[in-house]
């Protein structure tokens, strides 16, 4: 195939204002759906991660790997149960838990950033004490039947451990799993502590990596360069709803909090973080905070 090389020059100097913009600046990734299990998905994620360490960004990622937990528990003989779209975690299932993103998924994706010339640490929230927990209630029933076991949520994070390998040249990948004040390991949806997190570091952008388009408009057009509060009204018209409304939520808990923008994008198009961050169009919804200019990008 024939590469016309003054297209290819024109790729590089379109993504040249976005690196000068994210140089130093930290990124914070949630990487997980079909972007986790199609091997050239992967594959293309772990080159996007070391191009931007090598341009001067500073990723930090958060996986999931809930259908990884599931195979698991269903190879075992385990039952996955389910409250409000959550797993409810018993004692047996937490060891799963932890084994599985804490072992097998966090070191995968560790090893694809290396083997593609990157340095990757693999973590979990209870390594330095960086994620604190407390357990999660649904609201509004308190009954037994409602407990959802060892799931969840951050009360705070301590991210010394993070800026010490970010500035050692490191892109730290960390399972979502934090401890509780009494020593219990605690199961927490990932996009909840890349929000989080992103809060803490001060970081310039918060990714979250979906297997949809974006948030789009009723005709199907996806919507992108919004506004916290044309974010809202999109919430209270309903446009915005089911599975992607607390993806939408934790974006602009984010960008409330300092992040500049946040970006909801398709993690099933290959090097979909490098499309959003370095290109005039991008692959997914831009959340902008009110420092942001008017696109946001």
């Amino acid at each position: 195939m024939t590469v016309n090389k003054s297209h290819v020059a024109e790729i590089l100097i379109e993504a040249l204002p976005y690196i000068q913009a994210l140089d130093r600046k930290t990124v914070v990734i949630k990487f997980g759906g079909n972007a986790m299990v199609d091997e050239a998905l992967k594959s293309s994620f772990a080159q996007d991660i070391v191009l931007l360490k090598q341009v001067g960004v500073n990723p930090v990622i958060v996986h999931g790997g809930g259908p990884q937990i599931g195979k698991l528990l269903e190879q075992i003989g385990k039952q996955s149960r389910f409250i409000e779209g959550m797993r409810v975690t018993d004692n047996e299932t937490m060891d799963v838990v932890e084994m599985v993103l804490g072992g097998q998924v966090n070191k995968q994706i560790v090893s694809l950033i290396n083997r593609h010339g990157g340095r990757a640490v693999g973590l979990t929230g209870k390594d330095g004490g960086m994620i604190s927990a407390r357990k999660m209630k649904l609201s509004g029933d308190d009954s037994e039947g409602n407990d959802l076991g060892q799931v969840g949520e951050v009360e705070a994070i301590d991210a010394a451990v993070v800026e010490m390998l970010d500035d050692a040249g490191f892109i730290p990948v960390i399972a979502p799993i934090g401890v509780g004040a009494d020593g219990s390991s605690y199961n927490i949806n990932a996009d909840l502590v890349a929000g989080e997190l992103a809060k803490v570091l001060g970081a310039e952008k918060l990714l979250l990596l979906t297997n949809t388009p974006g948030v789009l408009d009723p005709d199907g057009n996806l919507l992108t360069g919004l506004s916290a509060e044309q974010t809202e009204r999109l919430i209270a018209d309903g446009i915005i709803h089911g599975g992607m409304l607390p993806k939408v939520r934790c974006a602009l808990d984010a960008v409330r909090a300092g992040v500049r923008t946040s970006q909801i994008i398709d993690g099933r198009v290959k090097h979909s973080v490098l499309l959003e961050l370095l290109t005039d169009s991008g692959v997914g919804t831009l959340i902008r905070g009110d420092e942001a200019g008017q696109d946001g990008r």
